[in-house]
């Protein structure tokens, strides 16, 4: 294993603090990076795509984990940092210097990469959203991301719980999410005033014949009035009120407690 500088002198010689308009949090504890990097399982040898990972915590956690990295970094004073990390690991570590939202992430690989990220809070939802709405089977082998532990549980959700939504959904209608640990907010350098989760979200088989698009207007408008009863929250959507009465879905029932299979089947109906 390569002998690295203590992070915490890696963020002094480059006079790097994180920074909040950035959504930056920075993860010193290195059995924590450690345990982070086993969540996707063996990385020896693989492509592993990494957003926002600013001084290179978890980046060299991932390489010492034997994983071949690219990393998007936004905030250029990480740059110099990244660099001699790539020096450490040579030939393992890339960096790009962009906007994760705006990069075309998929042509970076020649198979499928685990994503692993400690997301910038200011972008990890979008992020998120746009992996799992992504053509399926996705171009990536699994999600292991660190969210506010609020945006966590939205994700891993379960019917009949005040988090349970849209987000949950999206994330369990065709693939597995799960919780891999807490991270508390004390952590983090600045520590955030929130505490954190870090997600795995494996793909799975896409049911058939259900259209995403059409899945999407369903959740929109079951959640969007969500302590409305579905007679009346899926008005927006034509003949979805008719479609869940025909399949068996009480119509004086509200979003939250309609499962997500019960879901994938009402949009499998509008969808034919």
């Amino acid at each position: 294993m390569t002998a690295l500088p203590p992070l915490r002198e890696v963020i002094r010689k480059h006079g790097l603090s994180a920074s909040k308009a950035l959504g930056q949090n920075f993860l010193f504890d290195s059995q924590l990076l450690d345990r982070i990097a086993r969540v996707p399982g063996d990385l020896d040898g693989r492509e592993v795509f990494e957003v926002g990972p600013g001084p290179g915590g978890l980046t060299r956690a991932l390489l010492q984990a034997g994983a071949k990295v690219t990393a998007v970094e936004r905030d250029r004073r990480c740059i110099p940092a990244l660099a001699e990390l790539g020096e450490a690991f040579p030939g393992r570590l890339t960096v790009i210097e962009g906007d994760a939202l705006e990069i075309d992430a998929p042509v970076l690989f020649a198979g499928k990469p685990h994503i692993a990220s400690n997301l910038p809070y200011n972008v990890g939802t979008a992020l998120t959203v746009g992996w799992l709405s992504a053509a399926w089977q996705p171009w990536w082998a699994s999600l292991t991301l660190m969210f506010q532990k609020e945006v966590a549980e939205r994700i891993v959700a379960a019917p009949g719980t005040e988090a349970y939504g849209r987000l949950a959904v999206l994330a369990q209608w065709r693939s597995s999410a799960r919780i891999a640990m807490p991270v508390h907010r004390s952590a983090f350098t600045p520590p955030p005033k929130v505490m954190s989760a870090v997600v795995h979200i494996v793909p799975g088989a896409e049911p058939e014949g259900v259209r995403l698009a059409v899945l999407e207007k369903l959740t929109a408008a079951a959640f969007g009035q969500r302590r409305k009863m579905l007679r009346q929250s899926l008005k927006a959507v034509p003949g979805a009120v008719e479609a869940a009465e025909g399949i068996g879905i009480d119509p004086t029932r509200r979003a939250e407690t309609v499962s997500v299979d019960e879901f994938v089947a009402l949009a499998r109906t509008l969808s034919a």
